[in-house]
């Protein structure tokens, strides 16, 4: 702990990232394990018609031959994180500002797949949730601050990606939203970096807690706050204006604009495939143990199923269950001025438009055939951007062209 009584982070090495990949490598060959023998069982133990006469034998079997492979399989994982350990202090913390832009793609693509499992084993892999600039972390007190933005404005931006991506992909095509508003508005950018992996909520209340800190270690008082979020950003975004509505938190007064960039409010129908998939497999029971791939999938992925953002959307439910969407509705938050991008591969001509390949075009304009889960956004503040994929959004000058007239005018 430091003076001020707040945590002090710990500061990570490569070797760190070395560790949560052999944990990783040994948790997968423990989960092929688990398949292997339970497909073996399956078939083995003979047809349901004769009452499955050796399955007793074939589990007796395999739980010895198994058995044996697991234990090794821990064995050499406690030797190898042990000897990893054993280096970490000798090396000096790379923390994530030397970390090549590559690398944290890779990382923040494991942790929108794997991100709640990470978190839930302690692997190092996990993405602490954090405010960064330049790709390095913010520390939230304000003389760091001030020596991290000199020149800090009252005007404060903070951009909120999307699943399996990171702070650095808002730079995209020698163009990013936050540097660009800064330079022709004044904002200040601060961008933030978390676990994509995680159930939309719990990033939400992180995200909110988060926000408290920055708004008030700022080192000049803000006049102006604005939410630019992209994707799975707009749901956890939304989440923690939720939170913080409920907790009467200071920044939420701050905030005057919320913008979303093809957020799927209502869902993406990639994780409803996935879902049908594990119940397609499921029908037989030589292919249910493979249903368990299915299950793969992280809380963050599960909840773009139909947009969760509150807790009560997925808590006391079986988030791999197929059913109806039967959320409980989230109003836009009231005395906000909150603004929605959709993305189409099509044209402007065409009959009926399709999604940006991830996110359709309803869902990132907050329409539902539900009138009570629908958002009302303006119709001066929704626009469709046409022939443009789900990343484009990030660097198309139309986008931002559109960004620019909108705050320009709030």
């Amino acid at each position: 702990m430091t003076l001020t009584g707040k945590p002090v982070r710990k500061l990570r090495t490569h070797i760190d990232d070395l560790r949560g990949a052999s944990r990783l490598a040994i948790d997968a060959t423990q989960g092929v394990c688990d398949l292997v023998e339970a497909m073996h069982e399956t078939i083995a133990s003979g047809p349901d018609v004769l009452g499955r006469p050796l399955e007793r034998p074939t589990r007796a079997i395999n739980a010895v031959l198994y058995g044996s492979i697991r234990c090794v399989t821990r064995l050499v994982g406690a030797g190898i994180d042990g000897a990893l350990a054993q280096l970490s202090p000798l090396l000096g913390p790379s923390d994530r500002a030397s970390r090549s832009p590559q690398e944290d793609v890779g990382l923040a693509v494991i942790n929108g797949v794997l991100g709640d499992y990470l978190q839930e084993t302690g692997n190092p892999l996990a993405i602490p949730m954090q405010m960064r600039h330049a790709g390095a972390p913010i520390e939230l007190e304000p003389r760091a601050l001030l020596e991290t933005f000199p020149n800090a404005g009252r005007k404060l931006l903070v951009l909120v990606h999307g699943s399996c991506l990171s702070d650095r992909q808002w730079h995209r095509q020698g163009h990013d939203h936050g540097a660009a508003l800064s330079w022709d508005l004044g904002y200040t950018p601060v961008y933030l970096h978390y676990n994509t992996g995680l159930h939309t909520s719990t990033n939400g209340r992180s995200f909110a807690a988060l926000m408290e800190e920055l708004v008030s270690a700022w080192p000049a008082p803000v006049d102006e706050l604005v939410i630019l979020a992209h994707s799975m950003g707009g749901l956890v975004s939304r989440s923690a204006c939720h939170i913080a509505e409920e907790q009467g938190q200071l920044w939420r007064r701050k905030l005057r604009a919320m913008i979303f960039l093809g957020t799927p409010h209502h869902g993406a129908p990639l994780e409803r495939f996935g879902n049908w998939f594990e119940q397609i497999l499921g029908v037989s029971r030589y292919s249910a143990p493979l249903a368990r791939l299915g299950k793969i999938r992280s809380a963050g992925v599960t909840d773009m199923r139909h947009g969760s953002v509150l807790d009560e959307h997925w808590q006391g439910r079986d988030r791999f269950a197929h059913g109806a969407d039967t959320r409980t509705p989230l109003p836009l938050p009231a005395d906000v001025a909150c603004y929605t991008i959709a993305a189409t591969q099509g044209h402007e001509k065409s009959r009926k438009l399709p999604g940006d390949g991830i996110v359709p075009v309803d869902s990132a304009l907050g329409r539902h055939k539900k009138a009570e889960l629908t958002l009302a956004f303006p119709e001066t503040h929704q626009w469709i951007a046409y022939r443009m994929g789900h990343l484009d959004l990030l660097s198309s000058p139309e986008v931002y062209a559109t960004l620019l007239r909108w705050l320009e005018t709030m």
